[in-house]
């Protein structure tokens, strides 16, 4: 069963989407929280997860951060790793009021980006009773030093520039300037991409993944909030609740999940699911169902009554 709602976070309308059991008559429910990738709205790789996630008897909520989908929030496209770690706490707090989910037993599930900022916000959110990850990325890092690390230092110098000179025209009373998630000439650029890129591409750009609220673009001056932002720096702060990170073996991203479980402390785990890519982890039900075993018998445990 599919309901949707609204939560507040910051004073901005959160928009959402409650699963719940079919056969769910009456008590609480265990619950979790799906944050959505960074360019991804609700209803895609989290309502998948979700609704698996109800079929094995929880309840699973699913939500647009704030300034994209549907959610509320100017300017529209904002990445604001703060705001998104908020989002992700007020949707706990949403469901902390509902009649039907024990607040005892609310885990959390991020993918891709929010696999850095569900982690984030957890640290200090001990109302996260366990906490989970497909497909991590750290934000953060990427923007620093580029995916693999491999980025010069001065890429970094010069988009903190350009974030500082867009405030200051955005102060002056010009509109705040949009970037696009994938360039639109991507399709002249997938010969000679990253696997990364081309699967982002053929996720977000093609009838398998493609939602019209998607990829819509992030504001540029986003880059200096996002470059400031450490998703595993204080992972240790998740002790003792526990920690799953899962990351496909083909993924060029696997290595933040590697990183932030060396930096975790017990209990924690990582799972490598044998031939994923960083998206196939997203909606391939070949790499989906066993990510989602795991994920059953993960909060099955860890939010038992």
């Amino acid at each position: 069963m599919r309901t949707s709602v609204t939560c507040p976070s910051n004073h901005l309308a959160l928009a959402g989407i409650l699963f719940t059991p079919d056969d769910h008559v009456d008590g609480r429910l265990p619950a979790v929280v799906i944050s959505h990738p960074g360019g991804g709205v609700k209803e895609q790789s989290p309502s998948i997860y979700a609704e698996r996630l109800a079929g094995a008897g929880f309840a699973a909520l699913v939500f647009d951060a704030a300034y994209q989908g549907k959610s509320e929030g100017e300017p529209r496209g904002l990445e604001n790793p703060f705001q998104r770690a908020e989002d992700i706490k007020s949707a706990v707090s949403y469901l902390t009021t509902r009649d039907d989910i024990d607040p005892e037993r609310i885990g959390a599930l991020g993918i891709c980006a929010s696999g850095g900022y569900l982690p984030y916000a957890a640290q200090t959110d001990h109302r996260i009773k366990s906490v989970a990850t497909v497909s991590a990325v750290d934000l953060g890092s990427v923007f620093r030093e580029g995916l693999g690390r491999t980025q010069d230092p001065a890429i970094l110098n010069a988009m903190l520039d350009q974030a500082g000179a867009l405030r200051t025209a955005e102060a002056r009373g010009a509109a705040p300037q949009p970037a696009a998630w994938i360039p639109d000439n991507a399709e002249e650029l997938l010969e000679a991409a990253t696997m990364q890129f081309r699967e982002t591409f053929e996720f977000y750009c093609t009838p398998r993944g493609y939602h019209p609220r998607a990829n819509q673009g992030w504001v540029l001056r986003s880059i200096d909030l996002i470059a400031q932002y450490d998703s595993y720096a204080m992972i240790r702060l998740i002790s003792p609740r526990p920690l799953l990170m899962m990351a496909g073996s083909e993924a060029e991203t696997a290595y933040f999940s590697r990183e932030a479980i060396e930096k975790a402390v017990e209990p924690k785990e990582l799972v490598i699911i044998d031939g994923a890519t960083h998206i196939d982890l997203y909606d391939k039900d070949e790499y989906v169902t066993p990510a989602v075993a795991r994920l059953t018998e993960f909060f099955g445990k860890h939010l038992a009554g």
